[in-house]
């Protein structure tokens, strides 16, 4: 038997520290790889954890979310699973490098050498944007090593709150994705789809951010309401004969327009095909028919430029010229987000070049806007502009300012947008998952059918998967992109701008008839879409691999369907030809009082380190454990009323506990008394409900039906029998000591996934060994009636509100009581009757016949004068 005494007065302080560092030195939560390798795949649940970003704090979404994916963990091991429950740290990424860039106040310049005595200006920047000018330029690997090393210490703190919380991660299977295994495993799996032709390269109009310097993904956008107006530009026919008027916000995109586009039906449709002049510019354009133009939509005509919105970039693909010609593409915005330098060669007035160059070349478009619109109000082309309004414009999420659309070459992966045999594998790998809750599904339906590009995937940052591709040059030095060169597996990982394609030497770097790195990186999704590849040893560990995959649970949020979920079941599609796991558990959001979402960018986020060491863990974990999957919870930290409630169950978990603890178990005893029995008939009923909740991914389900009875038991059935198993005399005093036990380790067991710190203390005082490793509790089959306890606590309550009104205390003696109930009932409460006069100090209970149960007399017994 155990060995841990029971305290004088249990407490919940403490018993985070402590068995965090039993369990941590015990192996509570390892993987057992030898039963694995004997069970095999089926006796394993694995589970793709998420790894949070390593660029900052852990909010209390992710307390929400993770203890979610942790009480199922718990669950499953203790139904016998060898739980695989690997803990990832996602470090690349632009909020790594945007984090590193504040903290440190410190930008990168590629062009700038190492400096091993680097050190950097300061340490602890606010983690806000600061302008680059205030930045110090260092060399790539500078900044790399400093992103290393913030991301190690914020990985450290986000470690120590997660034990903090309990979570039953096996902390020995824990990966970086910046690490040299996971860059080989991602660089691996991109030269494969390069291999299939699923990875392609193209120079293609691309969303870009222009204080990242980067190409964003469809993925990664979101709109935000924007201010903007309306202006109005008259443009005139080429033959003089009169003008077509447009509507735009963008007007400083004129130098960039490269049609007209009206309705095929509308208002304008006998206009199609007629040449007309850019004003101010006078470059020659033609007016062109499109159904996506609306002809009800401003003055039923719209320039095309390239590019100021996405539909321009599907005009300028699919508009042909009346001869035949694709239309040019014009571009203005350079990558740093202001105009270039030199006017389109559209352009067709030279003065209005010559004042491109010195009134819009290099300015922000704010200013080049400003600086047009008030040359064309001066020309009369411009003849109104109208009131400002709200639209939504396209972000990356993670940026400041809205995007603008470039021209350059990037790296995709074929995601089914183009390809309808994938798309369709996409959707039926997504009918196969079970979702949890289910109607998550059409979210991810919806994101499939509504793609329209394929992936983009490499990006123009520094801490990242280097893309291990080179390109040869041609004898004039230019890349040949026809001729790119791969490393062999067996190189990985690489980074190109260091290392030398075979056949080559490093002096031919750069040269004529040599070689030349591609400098991108992978998108960070392009190495966090292969998770469980990373966590589960794909092409590390076959044994592993084997054992783990296809992953029995994905748990995430919902607002990433679109992104860590699809693209994790597309490299699984591509590579694999299945899905990467059986279920997806998909946590809601964390609101604040006023039902707004908690975000960092909106100030509104609680961070849990203050909640968890003000209310305890366990009284956390009950907060997380009550909101259903899919289902937003709210959360104020001035009020946690839910998490006050958790450390109220929790407290009387332990003190419960004390309290049966209290009464020895004769040896051979058994259960002889009926409301003993039934309490733990229906104690079966419970321990039935909540493993089938548990099963179903509902752990808010399992809590409320476990919860009730706990209060039952200790409320109503612990105080009716504790008379009887005070009194060694009494023959029924076995039956209720050990009924009061094994109720006791029943609905620890139950309890323990979500109230995980008081369970293993209370455990500990009567048994060997943690109690998350403990065996699932099973139904009994008890014989007993459930009506006997659930008709005795009504009596019970009765008997208590009687006492009230009488404005006696409860423990005051009663000559006399009567009973009245319905006659199923009376039986009932005769098999509870010598309960129910020890508990209520009745010297007399009589029970009648009636249509209800109530106390209908009780007679306090006198008051002895002394």
């Amino acid at each position: 038997m155990s060995t841990n005494p029971i305290p004088d007065k249990p407490a919940l302080e403490g018993l985070e520290a402590k068995w965090g560092e039993r369990w941590q030195d015990e192996g509570t939560f390892l993987f057992d790889r030898i039963r694995a390798a004997q069970s095999g795949r089926d006796g394993v649940y694995s589970i793709d954890t998420p790894p949070p970003t390593a660029s900052g704090s852990l909010h209390i979404g992710h307390v929400f979310s993770y203890t979610h994916t942790d009480i199922k963990a718990r669950f499953e091991r203790m139904r016998g699973k060898n739980v695989f429950y690997p803990m990832g740290w996602d470090d690349n990424g632009l909020p790594t490098e945007r984090r590193v860039q504040n903290y440190y106040g410190v930008r990168c310049d590629p062009s700038l050498g190492y400096d091993p005595d680097f050190t950097p200006p300061f340490e602890g920047g606010d983690n806000k944007s600061s302008r680059a000018a205030d930045q110090l330029p260092i060399s790539r690997r500078n900044f790399i090593e400093l992103c290393e090393k913030l991301t190690e210490e914020d990985e450290k703190h986000f470690e120590a709150l997660f034990r903090q919380l309990g979570l039953s991660v096996d902390w020995t299977q824990t990966y970086r994705t910046i690490s040299n295994e996971s860059i080989r495993q991602s660089q691996l799996a991109f030269l494969r789809n390069l291999e299939r032709g699923e990875a392609y390269q193209s120079l293609a109009p691309t969303l870009w951010d222009v204080d990242f310097r980067s190409a964003i993904a469809q993925a990664e956008l979101e709109d935000r309401d924007q201010q903007a107006s309306y202006h109005t530009i008259d443009f005139p026919f080429a033959d003089g004969s009169g003008h077509i008027t447009i509507e735009t916000t963008r007007p400083e995109l004129l130098p960039a327009c490269v049609a007209i586009v009206t309705h095929p039906e509308g208002p304008h449709k006998h206009l199609i095909g007629t040449k007309v002049r850019t004003p101010f510019f006078d470059a020659d354009i033609e007016i062109h028919g499109h159904h996506l133009a609306q002809p009800d939509k401003g003055t039923g005509a719209a320039m095309v430029c390239t590019f100021g919105d996405v539909t321009d970039i599907v005009w300028w693909r699919e508009l042909r010229t009346t001869d035949g010609h694709d239309l040019p593409n014009m571009t203005t915005i350079g990558l740093d987000g202001r105009f270039l330098a030199d006017a389109p060669a559209s352009v067709g007035d030279a003065d209005a070049a010559a004042w491109y160059v010195e009134n819009m070349a290099g300015k922000t478009v704010f200013s080049a806007r400003k600086a047009l619109v008030e040359k064309l109000q001066e020309t009369g082309a411009m003849t109104a502009v109208g009131k400002p309004f709200n639209h939504a414009v396209k972000f990356f999420e993670k940026g400041d300012r809205p995007l603008e659309i470039v021209s350059t070459r990037q790296w995709y992966i074929r995601n089914g947008a183009r390809d309808a045999h994938l798309r369709d594998q996409l959707l039926a790998h997504g009918a196969e998952l079970n979702w949890h809750p289910e109607f998550m599904r059409v979210r991810y339906e919806n994101w499939v059918g509504g793609l329209t590009g394929d992936w983009l995937v490499s990006r123009q940052r520094f801490f990242g998967v280097p893309i291990p591709v080179w390109y040869a040059l041609d004898e004039s030095g230019e890349r040949d992109y026809d001729r790119v060169l791969v490393p062999d597996a067996a190189q990985l990982p690489i980074d190109p701008t260091s290392d030398v394609p075979a056949g080559f030497t490093e002096d031919q770097r750069g040269k004529a008839g040599g070689f030349d790195a591609e400098a991108d990186i992978l998108d960070t999704w392009a190495t966090s879409s292969l998770t469980p590849q990373l966590a589960g040893g794909w092409e590390r560990d076959a044994e592993l691999w084997d054992l783990v995959s296809p992953m029995d649970l994905r748990p995430q949020g919902q607002d990433i369907i679109r992104t860590w979920l699809f693209s994790t079941m597309l490299r699984s599609t591509l590579e694999d030809g299945r899905t990467p796991w059986r279920n997806a558990a998909i946590s809601g959001f964390i609101v604040d009082p006023d039902r707004k979402k908690m975000s960092k960018s909106k100030g509104n986020v609680v961070t849990p380190a203050d909640i968890l060491d003000a209310h305890g863990s366990d009284a956390v974990r009950y907060w997380s454990a009550s909101s259903r999957l899919g289902a937003d919870a709210a959360f104020d930290p001035q009020n946690p009323t839910q998490v006050k409630i958790g450390r109220r169950l929790a407290i009387k978990i332990l003190n419960a506990a004390k309290f049966v603890l209290s009464f020895p178990v004769p040896e051979g005893a058994e259960i002889t008394h009926a409301l003993d029995a039934s309490m733990l008939a229906t104690l079966d009923g419970v321990v039935r409900d909540a493993t089938m909740a548990f099963e179903n991914y509902d752990q808010a389900r399992a809590l409320e039906i476990t919860e009730a009875f706990f209060w039952t038991f200790c409320d109503d059935y612990l105080e009716l029998v504790k008379e009887r198993a005070y009194d060694r005399t009494n023959v029924g005093q076995a039956s209720a000591a050990l009924a009061l036990r094994l109720a006791l380790s029943t609905l620890l067991r139950l309890l323990a996934p979500i109230v995980s710190f008081a369970t293993e203390e209370a455990w500990s005082w009567f048994e060997d060994g943690s109690i998350h490793n403990a065996a699932w509790p099973e139904t009994r089959g008890d014989e007993g009636d459930p009506a006997i306890l659930a008709t005795a606590s009504k009596a019970l309550i009765g008997i208590r509100r009687a006492k009230t009104e009488a404005k006696a205390s409860q423990k005051t003696p009663v000559s006399s009581a009567t009973i009245a109930a319905p006659a199923a009932e009376i039986a009932a409460l005769e098999a509870a009757a010598d309960d129910l006069r020890a508990v209520g100090r009745i010297a007399e209970l009589a029970l009648i016949e009636a249509d209800e149960l109530i106390v209908t007399a009780i007679e306090l017994a006198p008051v002895l004068e002394a």
